[in-house]
């Protein structure tokens, strides 16, 4: 991800990119656009959910100052800018979603959004909560999942019983393009709970080779 002049690199076995980690950094014109952009979304909730464009464009505007504005009018944030760095970091694999339906961070997205937020400097590095709707929302999920039969037969030790479709309704996955979104969003959020990571990291693999 990084190009910046460093002194140890880092490879996620998880990703195509290397990542490269700067002892010292003065400031954040260390971080590219595209990267401001991720590290945004990340502050803004990202993981477990889709940020609108222009929320991404405020953070990053406050990250970043003055680097995403119109020459000419220096008060009024250029969205085509915006939108091209969301849009190349998609293609680099670390954002789903689109300008309309919002951004939300990938699997390597979160992954490297972890490693390098701490690095950016005189920011408000507080990350948007979950408001009280997302939360009932939150909690509703995992009791679906916790009542699933995929789940019963992973604590079961029934693992070569599951059937494609079990594993499927157990990220609600419908078609592939929404179902690759529904599955990273599972895994961002619910990845490190100590009732369903065993059951998600063993469940997503199945349905990856569907």
């Amino acid at each position: 991800m990084k190009s910046k002049s460093v002194n140890q690199k880092t490879k996620s076995n998880n990703s195509k990119f290397t990542f490269t980690k700067k002892e010292t950094l003065t400031n954040n014109n260390s971080f590219s656009n595209k990267e401001i952009g991720i590290l945004s979304v990340y502050l803004l909730g990202g993981e477990f959910k889709y940020i609108d464009t222009e929320d991404i464009a405020i953070k990053a505007d406050a990250l970043a100052p003055g680097r995403f504005l119109w020459r000419k009018y220096k008060n009024q944030i250029n969205m085509e800018v915006v939108r091209k760095r969301l849009s190349d970091a998609k293609t680099d694999g670390n954002l789903l979603g689109s300008y309309s339906k919002g951004w939300i961070l990938s699997e390597i997205g979160l992954q490297y959004a972890k490693e390098y937020v701490k690095e950016l400097n005189n920011s408000d590095l507080s990350r948007t909560p979950m408001n009280r709707k997302e939360m009932i929302l939150h909690h509703r999920e995992k009791a679906r999942m916790l009542a699933s039969i995929a789940y019963e037969k992973v604590i079961s030790n029934e693992i070569d019983y599951i059937t494609s479709k079990e594993a499927e309704d157990f990220f609600r996955v419908d078609d592939y393009v929404t179902g690759v979104e529904k599955l990273t969003r599972i895994i961002n959020t619910y990845g490190d709970d100590p009732e369903l990571s065993k059951a998600i990291k063993i469940l997503s693999e199945r349905v990856r080779k569907i």
